[in-house]
């Protein structure tokens, strides 16, 4: 997976064409049909076609069940880049194909070639109704550039493969990620690949990417997004509603009607921000401890603690905020403080007394520069064990990285920076904001 560097802007000179694959029975929802469904007013499908038009999709077919056809063709809120809408097929791959063929011709073509220029095809699941436009325009960007791109999401929880009923072995998550939508390849490369395996042949394709693997057509993966989730039980777009009320979906505020989960980004006026660094070189012995997890084979960073740079950035942060000093201050690097602590400690201590003092974390946002190891597939772990520590939700941790790109002692991997910073509010404005009882505003505060 490679998403720490993103394709440039001008690979976007490529058209945008989607196929919005809308075309499932829904049998799993309990007899509603879920593109439908209700969310904050209009239903699943009408998210999932007006995030592609907002990401730029230049020309889109809808492809949806011959039941649904009337109803989805006469939608009032279809926007005009919806050349078509036409039946799709029992397997995801006919509607695609439905789709496709409707983008290349026929009624779908007011004038000009619309394949001039090798445009890019975007295939996308209507039941994935908070796709962010960046991540639409980061996948046709993807696809512009290497021909084909998929957006991924690494998979945290451990994995078994079953004998029967019972456990057989545990699957090695380390290379594996769960595929999202949309989907994008050039056209030339999906005629190709409907050439080898034609899209009403006997075999059946889950996605598009495991039609272009079979042939041997390489396809890039993206960083995907944890909220683009895909309803497909009931429990699934019970979820979605949440997210909603929470204020959780980039780029759309917390739901007006439902509320009682609204964010305390949207209710909480004002708050202190304070901002951690750190840095220590690489040093004798193994294993690496960085954002609260143990990295075998990579070796130690040297310092009196475990070498966590990351929670004592996170650490300095909080305190900072607080006015309660730094981490320094806290645990000296001397015969006070134990050789070796674990620097969870120092994090959930220091977290405690932030709390103490009558400040509750909002969030943390952290980066980690290090050329050395590659920590891409680590971020969502770092991101739960620092909120473990922190006694937090993992939403209110965000960790990024980056390599350094050559420069400076983290670039040549000699050693690993981080910086973080915290945004802290009065407990006692939330617990006002919550309908809880109120307590004393930390001196010096309203």
């Amino acid at each position: 997976m490679t998403g720490e560097e993103e394709p440039p802007d001008e690979t976007l000179a490529h058209s945008i064409h989607a196929v919005v694959v809308a075309a499932g029975s829904s049998r799993r929802m309990g007899g509603i049909d879920k593109l439908q469904a209700d969310l904050a007013g209009q239903p699943v499908l009408r998210w999932s076609v007006e995030a592609l038009a907002a990401a730029g999709v230049e020309r889109m077919v809808i492809a949806t069940s011959p039941g649904r056809l009337a109803e989805v063709a006469s939608a009032p809120w279809l926007p005009e880049v919806v050349v078509a809408v036409v039946a799709g097929g029992e397997r995801r791959q006919d509607s695609v194909a439905a789709g496709v063929a409707a983008l290349a011709g026929g009624e779908a073509v007011a004038h000009g070639d619309p394949w001039s220029g090798d445009p890019v095809i975007l295939v996308h699941d209507a039941a994935r109704p908070f796709v962010s436009p960046e991540l639409v325009r980061a996948v046709a960007r993807a696809a512009a550039m290497y021909g084909a791109a998929i957006p991924v999401v690494p998979v945290t929880e451990t994995l078994k493969r079953l004998d029967g009923k019972r456990v057989g072995a545990t699957v090695d998550r380390q290379d594996l990620v769960a595929a999202q939508t949309p989907q994008g390849v050039k056209r030339s490369l999906l005629e190709r690949a409907y050439a080898v395996h034609a899209p009403d042949g006997p075999e059946i394709w889950t996605d598009e990417a495991s039609l272009l693997e079979a042939c041997r057509i390489p396809v890039q993966a993206i960083v995907g997004e944890a909220t683009n989730l895909k309803v497909t039980v009931l429990v699934d777009l019970e979820r979605a509603r949440v997210m909603l009320d929470g204020g959780l979906v980039p780029g759309r505020p917390a739901s007006p009607t439902r509320g009682s989960i609204e964010p305390p980004a949207a209710r909480l006026p004002f708050g202190r921000i304070g901002l951690g660094t750190d840095s220590h070189p690489f040093g004798p012995g193994q294993p690496l401890v960085l954002g609260g997890l143990s990295i075998e084979g990579a070796p130690r960073l040297a310092g009196h603690s475990d070498g966590d740079v990351a929670l004592h950035a996170v650490a300095d942060a909080l305190l900072g905020a607080a006015g309660l000093g730094d981490l320094g201050r806290l645990f000296p690097a001397d015969s006070r403080t134990p050789a070796g602590i674990d620097s969870r400690i120092l994090l959930s201590t220091a977290a405690e007394k932030v709390r103490a003092a009558g400040w509750q974390l909002v969030n943390i946002d952290l980066t980690i520069v290090a050329s050395r190891p590659k920590l891409a597939r680590l971020l969502p772990a770092m991101g739960e064990a620092i909120a473990a520590a922190l006694g937090v939700e993992t939403l209110a941790v965000n960790v990024k990285a980056s390599s350094g790109n050559l420069g400076g002692s983290e670039g040549a991997g000699r050693s690993i920076s981080a910086s973080a910073i915290a945004w802290l509010v009065p407990a006692a404005e939330v617990a006002v904001h919550a309908g809880g009882e109120t307590a004393a505003a930390p001196e010096g505060e309203p």
